[in-house]
């Protein structure tokens, strides 16, 4: 199901939150057109050997690329004629740049005022954080997302990139939101994003407490008032537990580890948030006595949230995500099986989004340009002057 068939994206991203914000319109059913310069095309191409890394692969699926040389002046005028036929266009680049490059809204929007054009910036388009560049990293430590999750003087960050995909996916909402408006006025318009406002606004519920009630949170105050825990058994195999605030899953919970003296330890909700930390190295002793597979059966008897923890490389063979057909393999024609992840969304039941593999650099340059009226001839002609 392709409910976006028929709407046409401009992808001139690079890295991460313009392609994931255009991957994930592709998987919806756009026609994205990622837009690359000749060569080297987006730098994630080269991350690991060769122009089709991991990396690269994992935010262009189901796009078409061009290879283009828009920062030249013939370039320029072939993308014009693309963008008069298009619905959207997505740039992440620091702000005056696009200028430069003539690719500003208000020159695009003359040419097309049906355009819907989104820029992704790391701080806004203005400021005194406007022109520094930006990258994950440096989104989550000026919002405030990594105070919550890294503490101490060690300077490795864990986990992967988070307020690029977050900008990227806040991208996506901004432009459906846009096109729908567009519908009934018939107008585009210019959709801003920044990582640092994304990344401010995903830690709404911190945020909105530390707000209405003046105090800032602390490393596990989240987990103690939500009564979350990650507990390490006799295999060192995981669980996450997370028993929110029903006082039956705190009930479960004491009785599938046979510990009803827990009760009366920590009688109310109150008393297990105050005492976290104490309660936390409690259940990791209890944990602690038996394997794993000791522990599912008894947690899912008594009906408490929990789950084992997974890597990511034991997903695929997780029951549930097996059911749910969340993995979908692709044959490609110079790069072999492709595996990934579908769309999280589904329509009436349907969440296929394998339409395209991630593109070959410049692989549909010639059909993107005929559709967009260019002669055999002119094709030769900005292939010969090095415009794709």
């Amino acid at each position: 199901m392709k409910v976006l068939q028929g709407v046409r994206i401009l992808d001139l991203g690079n890295f991460i939150t313009a392609p994931l914000a255009g991957m994930l319109l592709g998987e919806l059913g756009a026609d994205v057109i990622k837009v690359e310069r000749p060569g080297a095309g987006d730098p994630f191409r080269a991350f690991k050997g060769g122009l089709y890394s991991p990396q690269f692969q994992a935010h262009n699926r189901n796009k078409r690329s061009l290879s283009l040389d828009y920062a030249c002046p013939q370039g320029l005028a072939v993308l014009d004629r693309l963008v008069a036929g298009a619905d959207a266009i997505i740039l992440n680049m620091r702000p005056g740049v696009e200028e430069k490059l003539g690719l500003g809204a208000p020159r695009l929007q003359a040419l097309n005022p049906r355009l819907v054009y989104c820029a992704i910036t790391g701080f806004g388009a203005s400021g005194p954080y406007a022109s520094r560049p930006a990258y994950d990293n440096v989104g989550q430590a000026a919002s405030g997302w990594l105070s919550m999750f890294h503490a101490g003087a060690d300077p490795k960050v864990a986990g992967p990139a988070v307020s690029d995909a977050v900008a990227g996916i806040y991208a996506s909402l901004g432009i459906l939101g846009a096109l729908v408006e567009r519908a009934r006025t018939g107008r585009g318009r210019k959709v801003e994003v920044s990582m640092l406002e994304a990344m401010i606004a995903m830690a709404c519920e911190p945020l909105g407490s530390m707000l209405a009630t003046g105090r800032a949170p602390s490393l596990y105050g989240r987990a103690a008032m939500s009564q979350s825990y990650v507990v390490t058994c006799r295999d060192d195999r995981r669980i996450g537990l997370h028993l929110s605030s029903p006082e039956k899953f705190w009930r479960g919970l004491a009785a599938a580890i046979d510990r009803p003296d827990l009760l009366a330890a920590y009688p109310s909700r109150a008393e297990r948030i105050e005492r976290y930390a104490e309660l936390a190295a409690t259940l990791a002793q209890v944990f602690a006595e038996h394997d794993r597979e000791y522990w599912v059966p008894r947690l899912e008897r008594h009906d408490v949230p929990f789950t084992p923890e997974r890597r990511l490389d034991e997903l695929a063979d997780d029951p549930q995500v097996r059911h749910q057909g969340v993995f979908y393999e692709q044959a490609h024609p110079r790069h072999g099986t492709l595996r990934a992840a579908h769309r999280p969304i589904r329509y009436d039941g349907d969440n296929r989004s394998d339409f395209l593999p991630p593109p070959d650099l410049g692989e549909h340059t010639d059909d993107v340009l005929r559709e967009a009226g260019l002669s055999d001839e002119e094709l030769q002609g900005l292939r010969q002057a090095g415009v794709v």
